[in-house]
């Protein structure tokens, strides 16, 4: 996969718009959640994009410092499509998001929210359960944070 990371200007259209069909197709579609996903947050963050040798977007996430969406720095909107899932794409998505923080941010603590169902796969990435479950757009989440 060919990784790069941007700022919400650098983005360029068809970029972005790659970015909102991927995070439709998987939050919208294919979890059945009717939600607002265009939250004004995107002006805010650092967009990781990954992408296959003829650029079709694969996995994403946005990378915000701290204060912005919580206390701690975080990572959200973490999305890889269908075409690449069990072939280790999350992990490496997720690893990457991680290290770009880390090389943007330093070493600081990092909160997510996360669906519930992925606590297990979270926890190997070294984040740690640290509120009880609550419904997001009808879907059951939970923080956790990575020191």
């Amino acid at each position: 996969m060919n990784w790069k990371i941007k700022s919400f200007e650098e983005l360029t259209t068809a970029e972005l718009y790659a970015i909102l069909h991927l995070r439709s197709e998987v939050f919208v579609i294919e979890q059945n959640c009717a939600y607002q996903d265009l939250d004004y947050s995107d002006q805010k963050a650092l967009h990781l994009m990954g992408t296959d040798d003829s650029g079709v977007l694969l996995a994403y996430t946005r990378i915000f410092g701290p204060g912005i969406k919580y206390t701690e720095a975080s990572i959200g909107r973490v999305v890889t499509s269908p075409l690449v899932r069990g072939k280790g794409a999350g992990r490496e998505l997720m690893e990457r998001s991680i290290a770009e923080l880390q090389q943007h941010y330093g070493k600081i603590p990092i909160k997510i929210g996360a669906q519930q169902y992925l606590q297990k796969f979270y926890g190997t990435l070294g984040f740690e359960q640290t509120s009880e479950m609550y419904l997001e757009d009808g879907i059951p989440h939970i923080e956790m944070l990575r020191l």
